[in-house]
């Protein structure tokens, strides 16, 4: 799948792109929200890119968890879905936080203690058990406390490190959990995914309208970077007592939900997560839900959605053959 290069937000119609050498000096720039951000940048193809592209190959499925919303659960289903992909024992599956600002990655999954090491062979992952390997800027920095205030380019250079630079090995997963919006961080994935390709992206939302918009502009924006859609998660749907099981509805949901967005969108719908105090609590001490409660209808949803990601996986394989 080859992705086509990502143009700015709002650009004009004959935009040179970005990596153009007349990116921010061509007649179609003039006017552009984005022209002095465009004529500043470095010209040309990164040429990183062959070894970026290289070690990618060597990953068979690439997940982006996306969500134009900040709250709605993104990291905390990112973490939930790479515990349960690794139930399997003999799948490899690799899980990298490219939220640069707010990394909470390393705390969910319980190693936020851990500091990443350099070998000959690069950066070393974070194993939280042997069939799953975090990398996040949280192990590099001198304390939980430290704050991150970079531009795009320090950005963009860390994911790059975090591709190339890191000892990801031969991965069968690798779930990208990325920060809300569709900015530096999302073009640079697009930028260094393009020739490797991505399998799709999961779309994160809440039931109520105000989220439900974002997200459409993130449906929106995975369809201007040619990423597929895999389908839409609705998150904190409905609350699931711990004692009686009964669920209770927190949010009124007056448009539909993300079921409705998946029909208005035409993307597929992977089903809805309750609110559990179990998966706050999971997430606070680091835990694998999945594995803690089990029994639980939050655990069998998010089984259920692997399920089906895997199934929109194999027909898009199927339909390219």
């Amino acid at each position: 799948m080859q992705i086509q290069e990502t143009k700015p937000i709002d650009a004009p119609e004959h935009c040179p792109g970005p990596s153009s050498e007349t990116a921010g000096s061509a007649s179609a720039c003039a006017g552009c929200p984005n022209q002095q951000i465009c004529a500043s940048a470095p010209r040309g193809e990164d040429p990183d890119l062959p070894l970026v592209t290289e070690r990618l190959s060597k990953i068979k499925h690439k997940i982006l968890v996306l969500s134009g919303k900040g709250g709605v659960g993104k990291s905390t289903f990112s973490s939930q879905l790479a515990w349960a992909l690794s139930l399997e024992e003999d799948k490899q599956i690799g899980l990298m936080d490219v939220d640069i600002c707010g990394p909470s990655i390393p705390r969910i999954m319980g190693v936020e203690k851990e500091e990443a090491h350099q070998s000959s062979e690069g950066w070393s992952p974070i194993y939280v058990c042997p069939n799953l390997a975090v990398m996040s800027i949280g192990f590099l920095l001198p304390s939980d406390d430290s704050s991150v205030i970079w531009r795009g380019p320090k950005k963009n250079g860390l994911i790059k490190q975090f591709i190339k630079d890191v000892n990801w090995e031969n991965l069968d997963f690798l779930i990208v959990d990325t920060p809300p919006g569709t900015s530096d961080e999302h073009l640079s994935l697009v930028q260094f995914f393009k020739n490797a390709g991505i399998d799709g992206a999961i779309v994160v939302t809440t039931p109520q309208e105000v989220a439900l918009q974002d997200v459409r502009k993130e449906i929106d924006f995975c369809r201007k970077a040619s990423i597929p859609v895999l389908g839409i998660v609705e998150n904190m749907s409905g609350f699931v007592c711990p004692s009686c099981r009964n669920k209770s509805n927190i949010f009124t949901i007056n448009t539909g939900g993300g079921e409705a967005l998946a029909k208005e969108m035409n993307v597929p719908f992977l089903g809805r997560v309750p609110l559990d105090p179990s998966i706050a609590r999971s997430c606070d001490f680091g835990k694998s839900f999945v594995d803690e409660c089990p029994e639980s209808p939050a655990s069998e949803i998010i089984i259920d959605i692997i399920n089906r990601v895997d199934q929109n996986l194999q027909t898009k394989k199927s339909s390219s053959l």
